[in-house]
């Protein structure tokens, strides 16, 4: 059985129906990211790649699991099986290189935040530290940080970052120590990242960036949403007024 890259995405949509994620929704409508299914015209199973996801859907295929396009060779990804059965072929392809974990998702709920609570929490910044929107100095700055590749990644550069991506980033002495960005867009939207250098953690710094990045996200009517990887992510996304959904499995694997 043959993989095949989709341009088409109406023809795996229906696949994904009812999926409540924004990196899904973001290769079906074009904005990012890549798509592969079992057939061109009749798929009856398909797996969409965005930055460091891949998600699959419809029947449970072993050759759409084993197979790598070029852009994900030699990563690190995050597999997501929309039911066991899906998790069953990752196990029997991957083995033990495939670690299991859960991830949490939050509701998505445009009205459910509170700009009071959310200028006072941006606000609470300490005092060495400042809050700025990412500009291209910012960005440049970011790109040649290990630890914060992640808030630009997915752009191809400062003028894609620009017309389509969204960020905030903590400074101390001009130095970049915490942001929150758009991992990923879509229509109407961004997938929130939010990383701080080790040794700034546990100060209220991804707490602050959070804050004043979703208030930008809904001055600009986007929908910031938070997808939590762990249950620490989790309790922050609570403290910004997200509300729980659910936990879902999903694999780790280097390619």
């Amino acid at each position: 059985m043959d993989v095949f890259a989709v341009t088409d995405k109406s023809t795996i949509a229906p696949l994904f129906e009812g999926w409540q994620e924004t990196l899904i929704w973001s290769c079906l409508q074009d904005c990012m990211g890549t798509a592969y299914a079992d057939s061109i015209t009749n798929p009856h199973a398909a797996k969409i790649l965005v930055g460091d996801f891949c998600f699959f859907a419809g029947i449970p295929n072993k050759e759409l699991v084993s197979y790598v396009p070029e852009e994900a060779r030699d990563k690190f990804l995050i597999l997501v099986p929309r039911h066991e059965g899906w998790a069953q072929v990752i196990d029997s392809v991957y083995g033990e290189r495939a670690i299991r974990r859960e991830r949490y998702a939050t509701r998505k709920e445009p009205d459910a935040f509170d700009r009071e609570n959310l200028k006072r929490l941006a606000h609470q910044l300490p005092g060495p530290y400042e809050l700025r929107i990412i500009d291209q100095e910012l960005y440049l700055q970011i790109r040649r940080l290990d630890w914060a590749q992640d808030l630009c990644s997915q752009f191809v550069d400062y003028q894609d970052y620009a017309l389509r991506g969204i960020g905030v980033a903590v400074l101390r002495d001009h130095e970049i120590v915490s942001g929150a960005s758009s991992y990923t867009v879509y229509q109407g939207g961004i997938e929130i990242e939010i990383d701080t250098r080790e040794d700034e953690r546990r100060k209220g710094l991804a707490l602050a960036c959070g804050a004043r990045l979703v208030l930008e996200c809904l001055d600009r009517n986007l929908y910031p949403s938070w997808d939590a990887h762990n249950r620490g992510s989790l309790a922050l996304a609570e403290k910004l007024g997200y509300h729980f959904d659910k936990a879902y499995p999903v694999y780790e694997v280097h390619t």
